[in-house]
C-alpha cells in the first residue's frame, strides 16, 4: 500500500472514533431526508412549485448539505485540531510528507461524502418515489464541482482558526446562511429574484441547482460551473497562502 492509502485508511478508523462527527456528516442528512419526507405535505404536488413535489427538491438540497457539514464541521476541524495537537509539526520528522495528510483527509471526506450521496439518492428513491438524476454524468460533475469548492472552503477555515474548537464555530456560522442560500428553509423555486440572485453566486446555491438540472436531465449551466470553480480557486489559493503546519 502506497503511503496515501495507508494513510486514508488510518484517517478513516480515527474519523469513525469520533462519535458525534459521525453522526452529523454521516447520520444528519439521510435522517432529515426521512424527516421531511413523513410530512405528507412534502409529497404532493404544489402549484407554487410548478407541479412538483417539494421531497423532490430537497434531495440534491440534502446531499449538498452532506456536503457542508462534512467540509465545516468535520475537514476544518479535523485539520484545526491536527495543528493544535503537533500531529502536522511531527509528521515533517517522518517519510510521510504533512502534504500526504491533506490528500488523505479529502480522499476520506470524498469517499464519505459519496456514500453519504448515494444513502441520500436511494432513500429519496425507495422510499418517496423521487426521481434518480436523468443525467448522470452531468450530476457527477456537478456534485464534484460543489464537492471541490466546499472542501476548498473548508481548509481556509482550518488555515485561518487558532484551534479545534474556533475551526468548529466559525464552520457552524458559515454553515447557515450557506444552507439558507442552498434552500433548505425556502427552496431555490420559491426565492424572489434578490434571493436566487445571491444564491447563484454561493456555493451552495450554485451546486444544489447544478444538481436538480442534472436530476431533470440538463448538464449544470455555466454560471453556476463558473461560481463553483471561482470559489474553489480563491478559497484554494487563499488556504494554501495562510495554511500553517504548525
Amino acid at each position: 500500500m502506497s503511503a496515501l492509502s495507508r494513510l486514508t485508511a488510518t484517517e478513516t478508523k480515527l474519523f469513525f472514533r469520533e462519535p458525534m462527527l459521525v453522526f452529523f456528516v454521516l447520520a444528519f442528512p439521510p435522517i432529515l431526508l426521512v424527516i421531511l419526507g413523513a410530512i405528507p405535505a412534502m409529497r404532493e404536488p404544489s402549484e407554487d412549485l410548478g407541479g412538483a413535489r417539494a421531497i423532490s427538491l430537497y434531495v440534491p438540497i440534502i446531499v449538498a448539505l452532506g456536503l457542508a457539514l462534512f467540509a465545516l464541521n468535520g475537514l476544518s476541524q479535523l485539520f484545526a485540531t491536527y495543528r493544535e495537537k503537533g500531529v502536522l509539526r511531527r509528521m515533517r520528522t517522518t517519510p510521510v510528507e504533512p502534504r500526504v495528510m491533506i490528500g488523505a483527509q479529502l480522499l476520506m471526506s470524498t469517499i464519505m461524502s459519496v456514500a453519504t450521496m448515494v444513502v441520500v439518492l436511494a432513500i429519496g428513491r425507495l422510499a418517496f418515489d423521487v426521481s434518480l438524476p436523468r443525467q448522470l454524468p452531468a450530476y457527477l460533475i456537478g456534485y464534484l464541482l460543489a464537492a471541490l469548492a466546499m472542501f476548498t472552503i473548508g481548509l481556509l477555515v482550518a488555515s485561518l482558526a487558532p484551534n479545534g474548537k474556533s475551526a468548529g464555530a466559525i464552520g457552524t456560522l458559515l454553515f447557515f446562511p450557506l444552507a439558507f442560500f442552498a434552500g433548505l428553509w425556502v427552496p431555490r423555486a420559491e426565492m424572489n429574484d434578490v434571493l436566487r440572485t445571491i444564491s447563484d453566486f454561493t456555493p451552495l446555491g450554485a451546486g444544489v441547482q447544478s444538481l436538480q438540472d442534472a436530476t431533470a436531465g440538463h448538464w449544470p449551466q455555466p454560471l453556476h460551473a463558473a461560481v463553483l470553480l471561482g470559489w474553489t480557486i480563491v478559497a484554494g489559493g487563499l488556504a494554501a497562502r495562510y495554511f500553517r503546519w504548525e
